[in-house]
């Protein structure tokens, strides 16, 4: 009898506190940090950024990553629960935004996740001096393809 009772214990207690790890996440908004992009005079990537810290001011818009070449600007912007709904919306506004503000760049802008994820790996891959600017511009010449597939 004692050892069943001292086993409910034990099990109310290993249930109680698995239930507090996650206290002080409630009601925060999950924003996450723009990621700079430092690398060497080959490959600038300061429009990449300032374009990156633009668009993450936008209400609608929880994550961006950006990529940029001489003549060219990849865009892909995470939008998160209602506002996925308005997800064409959002992609024409952002790029007349960036149009405006670079003019001498063509913009391209993608709401979809994979664009999100392969910029965020060229992305890590420029951090790391891992590429060159031949490998850049294949990379970003195959994301201009998925892009233009999927309209």
């Amino acid at each position: 009898m004692k050892v069943k009772m001292l086993f409910f214990i034990l099990i109310l207690i290993g249930m109680g506190s698995g239930c507090n790890g996650n206290e002080n996440q409630v009601g925060e908004k999950n924003h996450s940090s723009i990621s700079q992009i430092h690398t060497s005079k080959p490959i600038e990537q300061s429009v990449s950024n300032h374009a990156k810290e633009k668009i993450i001011t936008k209400e609608e818009i929880s994550d961006v990553k950006a990529v940029n070449t001489d003549k060219e600007l990849l865009v892909a912007v995470k939008v998160e629960n209602f506002n996925r709904f308005r997800l064409k919306n959002i992609e024409k506004s952002v790029k007349s935004d960036l149009e405006g503000m670079y003019p001498d760049y063509k913009v391209f802008v993608s709401s979809d996740k994979k664009m999100f994820w392969e910029l965020e790996k060229i992305e890590q891959k420029l951090q790391q001096h891992d590429t060159n600017k031949k490998n850049l511009k294949r990379d970003l010449n195959k994301l201009k393809s998925l892009m233009k597939e999927q309209t």
